[in-house]
């Protein structure tokens, strides 16, 4: 009984003197912070704390000592910091959330025939916003050109400026090349109108934009919304873009044929083929799902920021 009790005795020895002996990894933890008087952002490169550290949190790392500051100076660089991030946040879900909504909900053929004002002014001031926004808050977590190379918040950062900028030329490209196509007065439907045969090409020039009549076809024959009060510019119900084959489109409406049936006929449509969209057009709608893609790339990127 007694050597069992040595055995227990000489083996919980040895565990505490491991213990005490082992070199223990030393974590920053919330005194760091009361004795500092600073919230975690400053001595980590991840505002929630964490992570790698910024210069200030090297040197405290380094030295255990806190550098002086005046507090009438350290509180309104706080107070601006946190009014910018939030502002740079806030753009963010605006400029983020039309694009989500214009891609996913109504789709890039809402903007095929010319960009719609709203959105084109949403994405202007949120292109201009969230650049200056960016630009005052990487001045504040950044200190220098080594940080942002070779360290993983500043390799993120780095990209998703990238990204930033592919998007903003992007978006000047589209406003101010493909834009004006896109706008631009189609040819006149006239002959297709005389004939009543109508091609996909024809079709096309009856968006309902710019005083152009509003038709679109169903199962092979051409319709006249023009005076609809449902079809506003040539958009029906903001999803559905006359000058098109809607066919099997209005086939999910919650409406049965009958209310196109009640709408005036102008024609047959005789192609056989979806017609194909001219280069400008192929090129909108390649950017816009490009745009798209880096919304996601940067949403991961944050996410890597919080929780990767």
């Amino acid at each position: 009984m007694l050597k069992v009790i040595s055995r227990h005795l000489i083996g919980i020895f040895l565990l505490l003197s491991f213990v005490l002996v082992t070199p223990q990894l030393v974590g920053a933890t919330e005194e760091y912070a009361q004795q500092t008087g600073q919230a975690c952002a400053v001595c980590h490169l991840d505002p929630g704390g964490g992570g790698e550290l910024t210069v200030s949190g090297k040197s405290f790392a380094d030295t255990h000592q806190v550098k002086t500051e005046s507090p009438e100076k350290g509180m309104f660089v706080k107070v601006f910091r946190l009014v910018i991030g939030y502002i740079h946040f806030l753009t963010a879900i605006f400029w983020f959330g039309t694009i989500l909504y214009v891609h996913l909900i109504l789709k890039p053929a809402y903007a095929a025939s010319g960009l719609p004002r709203g959105e084109l002014r949403v994405g202007i001031i949120s292109m201009i916003v969230m650049g200056v926004t960016g630009i005052i808050l990487t001045y504040y977590r950044i200190s220098s050109f080594d940080t942002l190379l070779h360290t993983r918040f500043g390799i993120l950062l780095l990209i998703k400026f990238c990204l930033y900028l592919v998007m903003v030329l992007s978006a000047s490209f589209v406003i101010t090349v493909i834009g004006p196509r896109l706008k631009a007065k189609r040819k006149d439907p006239s002959p297709a109108e005389a004939t009543g045969e109508f091609t996909f090409e024809d079709l096309a020039t009856c968006d309902g934009q710019e005083g152009r009549p509003a038709y679109f076809a169903f199962e092979g024959k051409v319709y006249n919304a023009t005076q609809s009060r449902l079809w506003k510019e040539g958009i029906h119900m903001g999803r559905h873009n006359a000058g098109n084959d809607l066919t099997e489109a209005l086939k999910l409406a919650p409406h049965g044929r009958e209310k196109v049936a009640a709408m005036k006929t102008v024609g047959e449509l005789v192609a056989t083929g979806p017609r194909k969209a001219p280069l400008h057009e192929r090129v909108f709608f390649f950017m816009a799902h490009m745009n798209l893609t880096i919304v996601f790339i940067i949403i991961l990127i944050l996410s890597l920021w919080r929780w990767g």
